[in-house]
């Protein structure tokens, strides 16, 4: 019961990452979150698996001092 919700809940991430990637309104890479985080302009990040521990410390660091959202994405 409880692995059909999780991978409902996943394909819902999945879908509203599509959605944002039609709308055109996201930025990817680590240099780009770090120039939007700190000029403001971001609202939420979500950080892949692979991402090294070092720049999602950062990346969590910069998102807290800027009130910004932070999810972490199990895919790559």
């Amino acid at each position: 019961m409880v692995a059909a919700k999780k991978t409902k809940t996943h394909e819902s991430i999945n879908n509203r990452l599509a959605l944002v990637m039609e709308s055109g309104k996201y930025t990817l890479g680590y240099k780009t979150v770090v120039k939007s985080l700190r000029s403001s302009k971001g609202k939420l990040i979500i950080i892949a698996n692979n991402c090294p521990p070092l720049r999602k410390s950062e990346i969590e660091y910069y998102a807290m001092l800027c009130k910004v959202g932070v999810h972490h994405y199990n895919g790559s």
